[in-house]
């Protein structure tokens, strides 16, 4: 039963996935859906990242949460255009929400949108949103074995980050069993190690990201 229900559900998102796909494209705007744990470091990771992209680039948010506006209020404090979406206990976004708070962002061609999703590592990874790029992020203090344990979310990463790098002195941390995880699973996806506490590797994933979208446009 629970099979039958889930696959017009997930059918239904697809349809306007795709439909959001096509939409976006048209209006040259460049969507990161943004997937971890809760204490990964969504928000700093992004909070770190767009001082890098907004010399260039128009920048916005869809700030996902069961919740709160807490971290939407720290994005409109710099001075980010946000969104707020409360799911109200839902553990992910879909599609349809998407495609009701992009156009409200109202950013210039060429923009990017980071979709902050619910914090989890099981139901955003089988949600299409229309995005082009999915980011997993896994900080340090979590583990090494993320990869062995959910498994779905990095099969699916178009990127994986590395976050809190500057606690690897003092966390038993195998990168080797990390990467190699990583790599069972998903053999394309980029790793990016950053700490958002000294800024190490943001800026090489800021010019990795100007890359693809200037990629995007260029089509």
């Amino acid at each position: 039963m629970e099979v039958k229900v889930m696959k017009p559900i997930l059918g239904g998102n697809q349809c306007i996935a795709d439909t959001n796909r096509r939409d976006f494209a048209a209006h040259q705007l460049y969507l990161i859906n943004v997937m971890a744990s809760p204490g990964a470091g969504k928000t700093s990771t992004l909070m770190r990242l767009l001082p890098e992209l907004q010399a260039d680039h128009a920048v916005g948010i869809i700030e996902g949460d069961i919740a709160s506006s807490i971290d939407a209020e720290k994005f409109q404090k710099i001075g980010v255009p946000v969104i707020q979406i409360n799911t109200g206990g839902g553990c992910h976004l879909d599609a349809e929400m998407i495609r009701r708070s992009v156009p409200e962002l109202k950013l210039a061609p060429g923009g990017f949108v980071f979709i902050e999703n619910v914090g989890n590592l099981v139901c955003p990874a089988s949600f299409d949103l229309g995005e082009d790029l999915k980011f997993v992020i896994l900080s340090v203090s979590e583990g090494d074995d993320k990869p062995y344990k959910y498994i779905e979310i990095f099969e699916r990463a178009d990127v994986v980050i590395l976050n809190k790098t500057d606690l690897k002195p003092y966390i038993d941390f195998n990168d080797e069993y990390f990467r190699r995880g990583v790599r069972a699973l998903n053999e394309n996806a980029p790793i990016f190690e950053i700490s958002c506490k000294t800024g190490e590797g943001v800026r090489e994933l800021a010019d990795w990201l100007k890359q693809r979208n200037r990629a995007k446009q260029a089509c």
